[in-house]
């Protein structure tokens, strides 16, 4: 069974990552519930970075989730002001 992984890397100050978490935190039941192969969602907070780990069924569910309205028009919208540099994104494809 195959399986992707999307992985977003963002720089945020510390001051700032607790709003960064409360992002994740709205937007994580919406995206289990409504993003068509969305498997799971995890926030990992480091010294150096946020990173947000989504796993979905496919590939191409992961490329569809980045030009969804709820990526696109919600979450980048209300994590830009808190993001030092732009998202490094990933996807990695796994059998």
């Amino acid at each position: 069974m195959k399986q992707a992984f999307l992985e977003i890397t963002m720089k945020v100050s510390g001051a700032d990552r607790p709003k960064a978490g409360a992002i994740y935190a709205k937007y994580k039941p919406p995206f289990l519930a409504t993003v068509p192969g969305a498997k799971s969602k995890d926030l990992l907070l480091r010294e150096e970075d946020v990173q947000v780990l989504h796993s979905f069924d496919s590939q191409a569910s992961a490329e569809s989730y980045l030009e969804s309205e709820l990526f696109a028009k919600d979450v980048v919208r209300e994590l830009t002001p808190y993001l030092m540099a732009p998202p490094e994104i990933r996807i990695y494809e796994c059998q």
